[in-house]
């Protein structure tokens, strides 16, 4: 409710002038008038209340979204440690690490489930009944637990460190560090996601679908990996997703490189 400053100025002076005749009444008077006037103005005030009208739901509305809650999230992520680890370590190398990966990116990629932007049978079907609070719940939950580092090929380390630091400009392929940065950790603001320790197979088999034009939304953002994929040959993936795996974050106590 709000008041006009003329109506404020004449609710004002009517309450002046009712405290000083209540002041100079008896304090019998004054005692006994007291219930009375809260008798009397019990059903006037239900009244105005019932009168009132109440506003309706706007359609389209939803309620704004809270930064998530690990706490929470640790109920309703606890469905998606049979498959990632209770700990977001999944031990499966066909399903990606969750552990210390950005609630941003989590919740972007719950969103991209749900909404069928990005294909997954199982995925499909978990990221179905959650709402975009639960979503951003199990993200925060994962990103307060510790990736556990992986070891890469020293076979491969040469290529996939050139490849990951510097890129290749003579074939247009920029350096992964540029966006997940040198250790791995990635951009929340961003949501480039964090990449070091993640399983060689799942990296590989990630980059091999962008590379045969698969696409995990129709956003500009959504573009970004396919097009650099499409650049790389089998032996840059190879090589890439084992320097992936190798890869240590600071928050490890290791170095970067793997």
């Amino acid at each position: 409710m709000s008041f006009r400053p003329a109506d404020f100025r004449h609710a004002v002076l009517g309450a002046a002038i009712a405290l000083t005749f209540a002041l100079s009444a008896s304090a019998v008077t004054a005692q006994e008038a007291k219930p009375a006037a809260a008798t009397s103005a019990a059903p006037a005030a239900a009244a105005t209340a019932a009168a009132a009208p109440v506003a309706a739901p706007i359609e389209g509305a939803s309620m704004a979204v809270k930064p998530g809650d690990a706490s929470v999230g640790q109920g309703k992520a606890a469905v998606c440690g049979a498959c990632h680890g209770l700990d977001g370590n999944s031990s499966d190398p066909q399903y990606p690490k969750l552990a210390g990966q950005h609630e941003s990116y989590i919740a972007r990629q719950l969103t991209n489930f749900k909404s069928a932007k990005r294909q997954n049978a199982i995925m499909m079907g978990m990221a179905a009944p959650l709402s975009e609070q639960d979503m951003h719940d199990i993200g925060a939950y994962f990103s307060t637990k510790v990736s556990r580092p992986g070891v890469a090929d020293e076979a491969l380390v040469e290529l996939g460190q050139q490849l990951y630091r510097e890129g290749d400009a003579a074939r247009g392929i920029p350096a992964c560090m540029a966006c997940h940065l040198t250790d791995g950790r990635g951009n929340p603001g961003a949501v480039y996601p964090q990449l070091a320790g993640q399983h060689a197979q799942y990296v590989e088999a990630t980059l091999k679908a962008w590379h045969d034009g698969t696409v995990w939304g129709d956003d500009a953002h959504a573009q970004i990996m396919p097009a650099i994929a499409k650049k790389l040959d089998t032996k840059d993936i190879t090589a890439l997703a084992s320097y992936i795996e190798g890869l240590h974050s600071a928050d490890s106590g290791d170095t970067a490189a793997p």
